[in-house]
């Protein structure tokens, strides 16, 4: 009999007490021993994300629906409200553009027709998409839509595929076979099964691109939450930084820890909140474009601290699946513009040496990665 779960955190308002803790061999340990404000912390978890944020002086807040995502954002100051309206625009302008979700996007336009000259956006996001793809040695790959189709991701109706199935959908997978004139923008698949889709770094772009708006119109203060996706804007009003608490995989109603952060974004990627089950078996949706199956990399989840929301975004997904191994060594040789957490399913939280200092938890022994 199949057992179908679809997970919906609620949020639970736990204070972190920070305890002291013991150290390894091979690691070298960082002892805590602050307290973050948990009830002025955005909470986030890999899909479905929160916003907690009592800090009520002259702020103005929207919450819309977009991009298959509750959105949340908060701006200070006196062009709130103009700036709020300017935000929501942008989402539904980038939403419309780029959503497998919506028919008449252009991205489900490409999908149907397997050609098309893409807009300026579009083609921008795929040169990225390309540019990462081949950082990653594959393991970021937007032509993998096919495969979250076959497992039923993105209609809820879900399936184990056979072996067969999923050999046969690998045969349509891997940006080599996507044709594209940047000069022209012009893109041509060469299978007529393929498809693509940009939900691995579309909403880290998009976090980018409010974070142009906001700066533009001079905004000093203002917290942003795509479903997950947050970004801290300069320093709250107060002067203090950001609180950013991601979930507990081992208990997503708690809290693992929490970040401080000032212009950065926190994107977290895992397998404990989107996934299904049957025969007792559990199946998540970030899959290993390798095997076509959902990840088996030994982690629980991943966070990626960066200025550059797009590039955690994509970072998130892609060394979730690379495993502890291959996090560590991606982020040595390529790291100088984002930190990594790493959660293992043996409950080891590793973190960079550059935001060891804004890390704070009570629930787990933290090691510090360093180069």
């Amino acid at each position: 009999m199949r057992k179908i779960i679809i997970k919906k955190i609620s949020i639970s308002l736990c204070t972190l007490i920070v305890s002291c803790l013991t150290s390894c061999s091979n690691e070298s340990l960082n002892v805590r021993n602050d307290k973050p404000n948990i009830n002025k912390a955005v909470a986030i978890s890999s899909e479905l994300g929160s916003v907690i944020d009592v800090e009520r002086e002259e702020t103005s807040e929207s919450e819309i629906f977009a991009l298959d995502t509750v959105i949340t954002m908060k701006v200070y100051g006196s062009k709130r409200e103009e700036v709020l309206k300017k935000l929501e625009t942008k989402i539904i302008e980038l939403d419309n553009l780029l959503s497998t979700g919506k028919a008449d996007s252009e991205v489900s336009g490409l999908n149907r027709e397997g050609q098309a000259v893409l807009s300026s956006t579009s083609a921008v996001l795929l040169k990225k998409s390309l540019e990462l793809n081949k950082k990653t040695g594959g393991i970021f790959d937007i032509t993998v839509y096919p495969l979250m189709e076959l497992w039923g991701f993105p209609t809820k109706n879900y399936k184990v595929p056979s072996e067969k199935e999923i050999k046969t959908v690998l045969s349509n997978i891997g940006v080599d076979k996507v044709i594209f004139n940047e000069n022209t923008n012009e893109i041509l698949f060469k299978n007529k099964k393929m498809k693509i889709d940009f939900g691995g770094i579309g909403k880290g772009y998009i976090t980018d691109e409010l974070v142009k708006v906001l700066t533009e119109e001079g905004v000093e203060s203002a917290i942003i939450n795509l479903g997950g996706n947050v970004f801290g804007l300069n320093k709250k009003p107060d002067g203090s930084l950001w609180n950013v608490a991601v979930r507990d995989p081992n208990e997503p109603e708690k809290y693992m820890l929490a970040i401080r952060i000032e212009n950065s974004a926190v994107i977290t990627s895992g397998g404990y909140e989107r996934y299904f089950e049957e025969d007792g078996v559990r199946y998540h949706h970030i899959l290993d474009p390798r095997t076509g199956r959902p990840s088996d990399s030994g982690l629980k989840s991943v966070s990626i601290v960066s200025r550059d929301g797009t590039l955690a975004d994509t970072l998130s997904t892609s060394l979730f699946v690379m495993g502890e191994d291959g996090a560590i060594k991606y982020w040595k040789e390529n790291g100088s513009d984002f930190d990594i957490i790493l959660f293992t399913n043996d409950n080891r939280l590793l973190v960079s040496e550059g935001i060891k200092d804004q890390v704070v938890t009570d629930r787990y022994a933290m090691w510090t990665i360093s180069r």
